[in-house]
């Protein structure tokens, strides 16, 4: 039984991995208490806030709005990476979920879609809220990413977890779309590679781009990652580009990774030009 933190525990988790908290308010006293469970604890939740600004995005998370009381997560991270930490107890930021990936985040698997919205996730889950507008142009400076996964890896530490703990609001049910601009495939990675470094010690960095997941393509991306696939398949001798590769990645890198999944033996389906992780592997995209 994972039984929640206590106040002083929690605090003690993030600090020793580094995080930067503020303590905001009476966060030890407020919660939804008497409006649901709260536990056992069984994993992380990331969302974006959908608002700009420190501290009206940390004002509202506290506070909340009429149709939803706060607290409406238990930190929120800033962009600078600061986190400020309105909660220790339930709180409104996960509502109901899907069953079947509470169960995969239990046996720490790979979660399914989610359809179902038959459990309470404020019960079981502790939530973080990224200051970020969720249009998917408004950067994640690497400050705020590094917050995410120090905050995560704290929590998973701290209960023995592995990354697979750690889920997106968007992993949770499917009406929501947070945190949009993050692939949580590549923050479980690096969450994991957290973990087996140890609380403050260097986290080596991975010589080749992780991957970023499906949907980070199919919304057709504008970065650097880009630019470094498609070296990459020029220089495997993949290339359909007319000029380039660039940053934005368009229908001729789609072709060119097509070569490259044939080249790695797919055909058909299997070759239509959308990056998956076994050719993505084999391709050894930099880090970049």
């Amino acid at each position: 039984m994972a039984n929640p933190l206590t106040p002083d525990r929690l605090l003690d988790a993030l600090r020793t991995e580094g995080v930067n908290v503020i303590e905001y308010g009476d966060w030890h006293n407020h919660d939804r208490a008497g409006h649901g469970g709260w536990g056992p604890i069984n994993g992380v939740i990331i969302h974006h806030t959908a608002s700009s600004g420190t501290a009206s995005s940390v004002e509202l998370c506290h506070d909340g709005y009429a149709e939803l009381p706060g607290p409406l997560c238990h930190g929120v991270i800033a962009k600078d990476g600061t986190v400020y930490l309105i909660s220790a107890g339930r709180a409104n930021h996960a509502g109901r979920g899907d069953g079947e990936v509470l169960a995969a985040v239990v046996d720490e698997r790979p979660a399914p879609d989610p359809s179902a919205g038959d459990t309470d996730g404020n019960a079981r889950f502790y939530g973080f809220e990224c200051v970020n507008l969720g249009n998917g142009s408004d950067p994640w400076p690497a400050e705020q990413l590094d917050a995410i996964e120090r905050v995560s890896a704290a929590i998973c530490r701290v209960y023995g977890w592995s990354a697979a703990s750690v889920i997106g609001h968007k992993e949770w049910t499917n009406q929501k779309i947070d945190p949009r601009g993050v692939s949580m495939t590549t923050m479980r990675e690096r969450i994991d590679r957290r973990l087996a470094a140890g609380p403050g010690k260097p986290v080596p960095q991975p010589k080749y781009e992780p991957y970023p997941g499906d949907g980070f393509f199919r919304r057709y991306p504008r970065s650097p990652i880009v630019t470094a696939m498609g070296a990459r398949l020029v220089a495997e001798g993949c290339s359909a580009y007319g000029q380039g590769p660039g940053p934005q990645f368009t229908t001729a890198d789609l072709k060119s990774y097509a070569k490259w999944q044939r080249k790695q033996g797919f055909s058909g389906a299997d070759a239509d030009g959308w990056p998956g992780r076994v050719t993505w592997d084999a391709l050894r995209v930099p880090k970049v």
